[in-house]
Protein backbone atom coordinates (compact mmCIF):
# COMPACT_ATOMS: atom_id res chain seq x y z
CA UNK A 1 0.00 0.00 0.00
CA UNK A 2 1.43 3.42 -0.90
CA UNK A 3 -0.87 5.69 -0.20
CA UNK A 4 -4.37 6.41 1.72
CA UNK A 5 -6.59 9.70 2.45
CA UNK A 6 -5.63 11.56 4.77
CA UNK A 7 -8.76 11.39 7.05
CA UNK A 8 -9.01 7.47 6.69
CA UNK A 9 -4.69 7.75 7.82
CA UNK A 10 -5.31 10.01 11.07
CA UNK A 11 -8.28 7.87 12.11
CA UNK A 12 -6.33 4.90 12.14
CA UNK A 13 -3.50 6.08 13.69
CA UNK A 14 -5.45 7.69 16.70
CA UNK A 15 -4.83 11.50 15.95
CA UNK A 16 -8.87 12.02 15.37
CA UNK A 17 -10.96 9.55 17.59
CA UNK A 18 -13.64 9.35 14.46
CA UNK A 19 -12.93 9.37 10.77
CA UNK A 20 -15.60 12.01 10.71
CA UNK A 21 -13.71 14.04 13.15
CA UNK A 22 -10.94 13.78 10.54
CA UNK A 23 -13.02 14.85 7.92
CA UNK A 24 -14.73 17.51 9.87
CA UNK A 25 -10.98 19.06 10.33
CA UNK A 26 -9.71 18.70 6.75
CA UNK A 27 -13.03 20.90 5.81
CA UNK A 28 -12.93 23.08 8.63
CA UNK A 29 -9.02 24.06 6.85
CA UNK A 30 -7.19 22.53 9.90
CA UNK A 31 -5.35 19.88 7.89
CA UNK A 32 -2.39 20.69 5.94
CA UNK A 33 -0.34 17.98 4.13
CA UNK A 34 3.08 19.21 2.80
CA UNK A 35 1.90 23.03 3.64
CA UNK A 36 -0.68 23.16 1.33
CA UNK A 37 -4.61 22.65 2.79
CA UNK A 38 -5.75 18.77 2.33
CA UNK A 39 -9.32 17.99 1.86
CA UNK A 40 -10.25 14.69 2.96
CA UNK A 41 -9.01 12.73 -0.23
CA UNK A 42 -5.72 13.92 -0.47
CA UNK A 43 -3.38 11.24 -0.39
CA UNK A 44 -0.59 10.40 2.09
CA UNK A 45 2.38 8.45 1.55
CA UNK A 46 5.52 7.64 3.35
CA UNK A 47 7.48 11.48 4.06
CA UNK A 48 4.68 13.32 3.44
CA UNK A 49 4.60 16.01 6.41
CA UNK A 50 0.36 16.33 8.32
CA UNK A 51 -0.16 19.27 10.11
CA UNK A 52 -3.44 18.60 11.73
CA UNK A 53 -4.76 20.96 14.63
CA UNK A 54 -6.14 18.36 17.44
CA UNK A 55 -8.00 20.09 20.05
CA UNK A 56 -5.99 23.07 20.75
CA UNK A 57 -2.57 21.70 20.24
CA UNK A 58 -1.03 21.63 16.41
CA UNK A 59 0.15 18.05 15.94
CA UNK A 60 3.18 17.80 13.28
CA UNK A 61 3.90 14.06 12.38
CA UNK A 62 5.69 12.82 9.73
CA UNK A 63 4.20 9.47 7.71
CA UNK A 64 6.58 6.34 7.57
CA UNK A 65 3.97 4.15 7.08
CA UNK A 66 0.58 4.13 5.68
CA UNK A 67 -2.48 1.93 7.29
CA UNK A 68 -6.54 1.96 6.38
CA UNK A 69 -7.46 0.16 9.59
CA UNK A 70 -7.48 1.30 12.98
CA UNK A 71 -5.16 -0.42 15.24
CA UNK A 72 -3.98 -0.43 18.77
CA UNK A 73 -2.12 2.57 20.22
CA UNK A 74 1.38 0.91 20.45
CA UNK A 75 1.11 0.06 16.40
CA UNK A 76 0.08 3.48 15.48
CA UNK A 77 2.58 5.23 16.94
CA UNK A 78 5.15 3.43 15.05
CA UNK A 79 3.22 4.59 11.70
CA UNK A 80 4.77 8.34 12.55
CA UNK A 81 7.03 10.63 13.87
CA UNK A 82 5.81 13.39 16.21
CA UNK A 83 7.85 16.18 15.06
CA UNK A 84 5.49 18.74 17.34
CA UNK A 85 7.47 21.54 19.10
CA UNK A 86 7.08 20.91 22.88
CA UNK A 87 4.81 23.43 24.66
CA UNK A 88 6.23 26.64 26.41
CA UNK A 89 7.01 26.33 29.63
CA UNK A 90 4.57 27.44 32.34
CA UNK A 91 5.59 30.90 33.54
CA UNK A 92 8.09 30.37 36.74
CA UNK A 93 5.23 33.06 38.82
CA UNK A 94 2.03 31.80 39.96
CA UNK A 95 -0.50 33.54 38.68
CA UNK A 96 -4.74 33.01 39.71
CA UNK A 97 -6.40 30.84 36.73
CA UNK A 98 -9.83 29.16 37.21
CA UNK A 99 -10.41 26.20 34.97
CA UNK A 100 -12.85 27.23 32.16
CA UNK A 101 -16.16 26.34 33.37
CA UNK A 102 -15.83 26.34 36.58
CA UNK A 103 -18.87 29.55 37.37
CA UNK A 104 -18.07 32.36 39.34
CA UNK A 105 -15.55 32.53 42.19
CA UNK A 106 -16.86 32.09 45.72
CA UNK A 107 -16.28 34.62 48.71
CA UNK A 108 -13.85 32.99 50.00
CA UNK A 109 -11.96 32.60 46.42
CA UNK A 110 -12.77 36.14 45.86
CA UNK A 111 -10.75 37.39 48.94
CA UNK A 112 -7.96 34.67 48.04
CA UNK A 113 -7.84 36.16 44.34
CA UNK A 114 -7.75 39.99 45.94
CA UNK A 115 -5.05 39.10 47.76
CA UNK A 116 -2.95 37.82 45.54
CA UNK A 117 -3.49 40.09 43.13
CA UNK A 118 -2.67 43.22 45.46
CA UNK A 119 0.33 41.04 46.79
CA UNK A 120 -1.32 41.84 50.56
CA UNK A 121 -1.06 38.39 53.22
Amino acid sequence: MESTRVDRWLWAVRLTKTRSDAAAACRGGHVRVNDRPAKAATTVSPGDEVRARVGDTTRIVEVVRVIQKRVGAADAAVCFIDRTPPPPAEAALPFARRDRGAGRPTKRERRILDQFRTGQP
